[in-house]
């Protein structure tokens, strides 16, 4: 099987609702809560194609995600084994977008729902903060501002939230989260869209931008440049690899300068030659380790 038929048969199964994936897994379905389900692995959250297991502070999305936390395949059975078994399944799924297109004005509003943002928990904020200051060497003099501005917040269950916008305005289009326990985690708050906003730290009125992949890597690449090498800049997340997010466009159209951060690996190099083709007036800026919180890491 060559790459391109496994990325065929992967892209095919994808989309197979969770909740089918579940029923067919032999889970059991909470009667008091419908997202909740009780697997071998533990209890799941289930939010359209998210899912998290609170227990081992570990999700995903998908239904190969999925198949793959149920059973510890790699993603290869993983694949094989929804195509086995939940072919018309497959068949059936519509394809899921990024997110819903902006509605017109003769359409129903509670066709797309807004951003489920997590309540922020100020019992919690201690532990956040010092994840964040202690284990990622975020400066309290760059973090102190954003939690006063409310950009970075603790929830109920002690993750980082890290509040993703749009527009002048600043209006809140969801949010990244980063887990603070044993177990590394990373994930968006329920009817996030990224492709509507982002998370950014940086100087009012600067005409530089650096695009990073995380809100945690974000700060450090500002905190970097602030305070080593006296460089004001504007540094964005893209929450996660992304060649060609179309809030990009509008950012250029405006005459910042734009630098491409993502990490110095494989996928990050990658999307990086793709965003520069596509536009050449952006320009790749490697972070001096594996990525920017790494390289603030590294100069302690």
């Amino acid at each position: 099987m060559t790459l391109h038929d496994f990325r065929q048969q992967a892209d095919a199964v994808r989309s197979i609702p969770l909740e089918t994936v579940l029923t067919h897994w032999g889970a059991q379905r909470d009667r008091r809560d419908r997202h909740q389900w009780r697997t071998e692995r533990g209890p799941l959250s289930v939010t359209g194609a998210k899912f998290f297991n609170w227990h081992r502070h570990e999700g995903g999305g998908g239904a190969i995600d999925l198949v793959m936390h149920l059973s510890g395949w790699d993603v290869q059975v993983a694949v094989g084994w929804l195509q086995q078994h939940l072919a018309a399944a497959a068949a059936a799924a519509p394809a899921t977008p990024a997110c819903s297109p902006p509605s017109s004005a003769g359409s129903d509003a509670r066709a797309k729902p807004g951003p489920r943002l997590p309540v922020a928990n100020r019992a919690n904020l201690q532990r956040v903060r010092h994840y964040l200051t202690e284990q990622r060497c975020l400066a309290a003099g760059v973090l102190e501002p954003l939690i006063e501005a409310g950009k970075v917040y603790a929830d109920r269950r002690a993750n980082a939230v890290f509040l993703m916008v749009a527009g002048k305005a600043n209006r809140p289009i969801g949010a990244e989260l980063r887990g603070t326990g044993q177990r590394m985690w990373r994930g968006l708050a329920p009817g996030t869209c990224k492709d509507a906003g982002y998370f950014w730290v940086g100087v009012a009125g600067s005409d530089k931008i650096v695009l990073c992949e995380s809100a945690i890597d974000a700060i450090s690449c500002f905190q970097l440049h602030a305070t080593e090498l006296h460089i004001g800049c504007i540094c964005i997340s893209t929450a996660g690899v992304r060649p060609d997010p179309p809030w990009l466009y509008p950012l250029l159209a405006r005459g910042y300068d734009i630098y491409c951060g993502f990490d110095d690996d494989q996928p990050g190099n990658a999307a990086s030659c793709q965003m520069i083709r596509k536009t050449p007036a952006i320009k790749r800026l490697r972070p001096p380790a594996h990525d920017w919180n790494d390289a603030l890491l590294a100069s302690r």
